[in-house]
């Protein structure tokens, strides 16, 4: 891949609800590369309507926004993001889901766009969501608790209804987050490294 290509590179990362994305891409943005979270569609809408930040109202207009733009919805809205971004640098993504989204940006993208997918067992995750607290510097709304019921909830809602785990069958790299933090970030700042070099 030549160095221009390089620069507009788009990584999308996957994983289901608790494996490690939001770390993931933490370390992408340490190392400059812009970012563009797909949910926080979600969450800007709910503010400029004045309604709660709340899983039920997301879970609300995030079906509102599918049946409006399609499956493809997050994706069709974040791409002049992406590519404004794309002037500066090489682009992180943060929340694909669907199916539709992923053919949308390898479409758009082609062999400028990855997938990377941050894996943690059911186990895992779930006692991850269930240890997380409200932090006040959470402004996005990235890091929310859950039961272990509302987890296995969610898992299955999203696999049956946006068929989250097309994007993450198709992933081009994948990471366990089984151990520690540190683990996870030194895989994924090598993994990073290297799409950089090319």
């Amino acid at each position: 891949m030549k160095g221009a290509e390089r620069r507009s590179r788009v990584v999308a990362v996957v994983g289901m609800c608790g494996a490690g994305k939001s770390v993931a891409c933490d370390v992408f943005r340490e190392l400059g590369w812009g970012y563009v979270r797909f949910g926080q569609i979600t969450i800007d809408l709910l503010k400029e309507e004045g309604r709660p930040i709340t899983p039920e109202e997301e879970k609300e207009k995030r079906e509102a926004l599918r049946r409006e733009h399609g499956m493809g919805a997050y994706a069709l809205l974040s791409l002049p993001k992406i590519e404004r971004l794309l002037g500066d640098g090489p682009v992180v993504a943060d929340g694909l889901y669907s199916w539709s989204e992923y053919k949308i940006l390898r479409e758009r993208f082609g062999e400028r766009f990855s997938v990377l997918c941050v894996y943690a067992s059911p186990e895992t995750r779930y006692g991850r969501l269930g240890e997380r607290r409200h932090r006040e510097d959470d402004r996005d709304h990235r890091n929310r608790m859950l039961t272990p019921v509302q987890a296995r909830a969610r898992d299955y809602a999203e696999i049956e209804n946006i068929e989250k785990g097309g994007p993450i069958a198709m992933a081009d790299f994948t990471v366990s987050n089984e151990s520690s933090l540190r683990e996870l970030r030194s895989a994924v700042r090598k993994l990073a490294r290297g799409l950089e070099a090319g």
